[in-house]
């Protein structure tokens, strides 16, 4: 199975002033994303406020998405649910629009505290979609899953045919790499923390990842893989530390989620404000934020249009 080489952005879905989806955005979005080095998006997702949408929301924009990507530009759909017969319906769906591959992460509820029941819940998902490769969501922060993912990987290996891998957005680069070593690199492990994607890379061996500050952030990010590949440690360390300090940006002002999106607006492309009950920042937060990005000189380093 196809492992993913360079980095995956998780978009934000637009929505409009009373806060339905925009779908206006979308072939700008993805002209941007891929002008800027990313490899394909990761749809419907946290980053995305997938679990804020309807499931009739979540087909259109897999549609539009998939109706507007440049060519090779891979179209990964989120389908994760509280409701497996949603994630099934979704899975399906998502293959019969000529998505790349479909992902899930744990519901939020009710928590999953036993391997065999995230393998039977990853199962029937990924069954759903047989053709597709399916990567499991490993974010315990948002659903509490905090199970071994070695341990799973051993118990979803010739249990679920098209199991591709896992976006691994959790700290634990000791886990990560075991996971990423097992049966000599069998699983495609996509690196979820934009923070220590360096150290990711030094560990050995990873080759791809997901990120949510690539939205805005992709040049730099993409820029840590192309210096270390060409064998250049100090610029490649450089960049790291640049994407942290425009993350502790961020996290002054409620996340990737929240502040992300409204620097998407700051740098070109208005997507409207979190759906509730996010706490949408204010226009002195944003006039905050705005100062505190300028301080690190974010803007002359930011994602082009």
């Amino acid at each position: 199975m196809e492992k993913i080489k360079g980095l995956i952005d998780a978009p934000f879905t637009p929505f409009d002033a009373d806060g339905n989806v925009d779908f206006g955005p979308v072939p700008e979005y993805a002209a941007m994303l891929h002008k800027n080095g990313l490899k394909g998006v990761f749809i419907n997702g946290s980053s995305g406020e997938g679990y804020m949408l309807t499931p009739e929301e979540r087909k259109s924009l897999a549609e539009k998405w998939l109706g507007c990507v440049p060519e090779g530009f891979k179209v990964i759909v989120h389908v994760g649910s509280c409701c497996l017969k949603e994630s099934v319906d979704l899975a399906a769906h998502a293959a019969a629009s000529g998505a790349w591959g479909i992902g899930a992460m744990a519901p939020p509820f009710p928590k999953i505290g036993r391997i065999e029941e995230l393998v039977k819940y990853c199962e029937a998902i990924a069954a759903a979609a047989p053709d597709l490769p399916f990567y499991y969501y490993h974010i315990p922060a948002f659903n509490g899953a905090y199970l071994p993912m070695l341990d799973f990987l051993k118990a979803v290996d010739g249990r679920i045919p098209n199991f591709a891998g896992i976006k691994y957005t959790y700290e634990s680069l000791y886990e990560y790499n075991q996971c990423r070593l097992y049966k000599d690199g069998k699983f495609d492990m996509l690196h979820g923390q934009d923070e220590t994607l360096l150290p990711s890379l030094a560990q050995g061996g990873a080759q791809g990842g997901i990120g949510g500050t690539t939205n805005y952030n992709g040049r730099e990010l993409t820029g840590i893989l192309e210096a270390w590949e060409r064998g250049d440690l100090e610029t490649a360390r450089e960049k790291q530390n640049f994407a942290q300090a425009v993350i502790n940006v961020i996290c002054n002002y409620r996340g990737n989620i929240v502040a992300g999106k409204r620097i998407m607006k700051l740098i070109g492309l208005d997507l409207g404000r979190n759906r509730v009950p996010f706490r949408n920042m204010t226009v002195e937060e944003e006039a905050s934020m705005k100062k505190e990005l300028e301080a690190i000189d974010f803007f002359s380093r930011c994602n082009r249009f």
